[in-house]
């Protein structure tokens, strides 16, 4: 409010609600072969190769999950980002092309952008269609999409100064009736996310120790030891209008 010299001040505080996002165990057991592991060639550790191999399937399991959890569907699953924002129905943040889907358009993309408040998202994450339908528009327009590079040195596309962001676990058969998405097979449509990370926005979570790989030791029916890859893992959005998403994209 405003004040003139002398007056008193009024006072007010925010109001909470308490909401809970509980973490997942995530994880996978990874076996070697004593045998093999002895007869190997000493070229490549075999165990640190199958351990590799049992944390790239976490990986991408949490890419699959981080989309499409639902823990309606299987309570072991924390909600991923689709459930997060609720794609079911268009709204302030789910922006959809049409009743039943539409190509992409640059303009709904600066719409998606602009529904992400308090800033720009800090990535847009797609399908590999969808981005190649963004190439092809801006080409069409007589223009290059916008590349940099990210921290790691490696070259990323931008729109609107907004990285672009590819999930390959992001289908392109979603059902769109009614500007409504009511299943994500059997159709032609697909979902562009927009995301703001940080605390405040979309968040991990995670448990002590990140991702871990737990020496579980020599099997009793088995020649072999094992290894327990596995993490403590959930997903929380504080803040609903830091997330937004655009149903119903078709080729």
């Amino acid at each position: 409010d405003f004040y003139d010299v002398g007056d008193e001040w009024a006072e007010s505080t925010p109001t909470f609600e308490q909401k809970t996002a509980n973490l997942k165990i995530m994880g996978g057991d990874a076996d070697v072969d004593n045998f093999l592991k002895t007869t190997r060639n000493n070229v490549q550790d075999l165990e640190a190769a199958v351990i590799e191999l049992k944390a790239k399937a976490l990986r991408d399991k949490f890419e699959e999950v981080f989309i499409y959890g639902d823990s309606a569907t299987s309570a072991k699953q924390f909600d991923g980002l689709r459930k997060l924002i609720n794609t079911g129905a268009a709204g302030d943040q789910v922006i959809a092309m049409g009743a039943t889907g539409a190509a992409l358009t640059l303009a709904k993309l600066d719409e998606l952008v602009d529904a992400v408040k308090g800033g720009k998202p800090d990535m847009l994450l797609m399908s590999r269609r969808s981005r190649r339908k963004i190439n092809a528009l801006v080409r069409a327009a007589g223009g290059m999409t916008e590349t940099d590079r990210d921290q790691w040195g490696n070259f990323v596309q931008l729109w609107d100064g907004v990285p672009i962001g590819v999930n390959d676990w992001i289908l392109d058969t979603h059902v769109l009736a009614d500007s409504i998405e009511t299943d994500t097979t059997g159709g032609a449509c697909s979902t562009i996310y927009a995301v703001q990370f940080g605390e405040g926005a979309l968040c991990g979570l995670t448990g002590p120790g990140y991702l871990q790989a737990e020496p579980v030791g020599p099997l009793e029916d088995k020649d072999a030891s094992r290894t327990r890859v596995k993490w403590y893992v959930s997903l929380a959005l504080f803040s609903a209008i830091k997330a937004a998403a655009l149903i119903g994209v078709q080729d």
